[in-house]
């Protein structure tokens, strides 16, 4: 009776034992906490003097989880995709160029781009990476924008190749097509030797080009993510790089169509692949290439870059079946 009347007074809270009179410690439910703490916390305290030491902790927790949200949700952000750009060589702009490139890429995509480069104007230029075949480590991405046609050393060629054919991706614009020849690059590849070596990476056996006239770009209807929603364009007066021969493993995603006046007055039309994918090596890396890209003009063209933006969230595994960036490499990270 005595505790009946103690529990109508309201003194036996739901943390006490009548029968020993010992505080009890216990979790209280969700739900119950939230409720006497929204109450009046002195009539509360009138009520069950626990009753404010349990608002007291509820406040303690929820405060610092609420204060947490912020923190969690700037970790779960993406990290940019990290490419190492490589510029220099013979034929081109290359001082200007790579900056055309870090500048449109980052700000079409969540990329940083690094730069290796060299001002040599040669067809052998002393590219750091040469001899390092750990060249692109911590990097998820190597665009290969060189012009080295004669660094045909066979090891200097397999260092360049050791990271793609480690996994990291490629990508290759213009004249990296024209790179890296050992032997005649009209003679037919024979897989797996020093004469192949560059071609099998790229896909495509490219041997020269012609005069600079406009070239009709036309992409093959949904063949790739690459190539949805862009529209078929026309360059200014660019260089057409000839198919010698395009592998299995490449995967065709553009066209161009030129043509060109002989000094005899004939003309000639010519079609050739000049964007396209490819597979490569024992751990099938993705490889994209285009062989357009030799004016600034064309370089800084926002078609231009819009196709190589999306060459380089392909080939990284971040690019969605409709051709959008995937979420969190968009823009600034969007």
């Amino acid at each position: 009776m005595a505790g009946a009347n103690r529990r109508a007074a309201g003194w036996d809270s739901p943390c006490s034992d009548a029968s020993s009179n010992k505080l009890e410690m216990h979790e209280p439910r969700r739900s119950e906490s939230i409720a006497s703490c929204s109450s009046n916390p002195y009539k509360e305290s009138m009520k069950n003097p626990y009753s404010s030491i349990r608002c007291l902790f509820s406040s303690i927790l929820v405060v610092p989880l609420l204060a947490a949200v912020p923190l969690e949700r700037a970790v779960a952000a993406e990290k940019p995709i990290r490419a190492l750009l490589i510029t220099g060589g013979c034929c081109h702009d290359y001082a200007n160029q790579k900056e055309i490139l870090k500048k449109g890429i980052e700000a079409r995509a969540n990329v940083v781009i690094d730069q290796i480069h060299t001002d040599d104007k040669t067809t052998r230029p002393p590219l750091a990476i040469l001899g390092n075949p750990d060249y692109a480590k911590g990097y998820d991405l190597v665009i290969h924008d060189e012009c080295a046609a004669d660094v045909s050393d066979p090891a200097q060629v397999e260092g360049v190749l050791k990271p793609h054919r480690d996994g990291i991706p490629g990508v290759n614009l213009h004249c990296a097509m024209h790179s890296y020849r050992i032997g005649r690059p009209n003679d037919p590849v024979t897989l797996g030797t020093p004469h192949g070596f560059w071609f099998e990476y790229l896909g495509l056996q490219s041997s020269g080009h012609g005069p600079q006239e406009p070239i009709a770009i036309r992409y093959a209807s949904d063949t790739s993510s690459i190539a949805r929603g862009l529209t078929d364009w026309t360059t200014i007066r660019e260089e057409l790089y000839n198919n010698v021969h395009v592998f299995e493993s490449a995967t065709p995603i553009a066209h161009g169509k030129q043509t060109v006046k002989r000094r005899n007055g004939e003309e000639t039309t010519n079609d050739f692949v000049v964007v396209w994918t490819n597979q490569y090596g024992p751990k099938n890396t993705r490889v994209f290439s285009t062989t357009i890209g030799h004016n600034n003009a064309t370089v800084e063209d926002s078609q231009y870059l819009d196709l190589v933006t999306r060459g380089v969230l392909w080939a990284t595994g971040h690019l969605t079946d409709d051709g959008a960036p995937a979420k969190g490499y968009g823009p600034g990270g969007k």
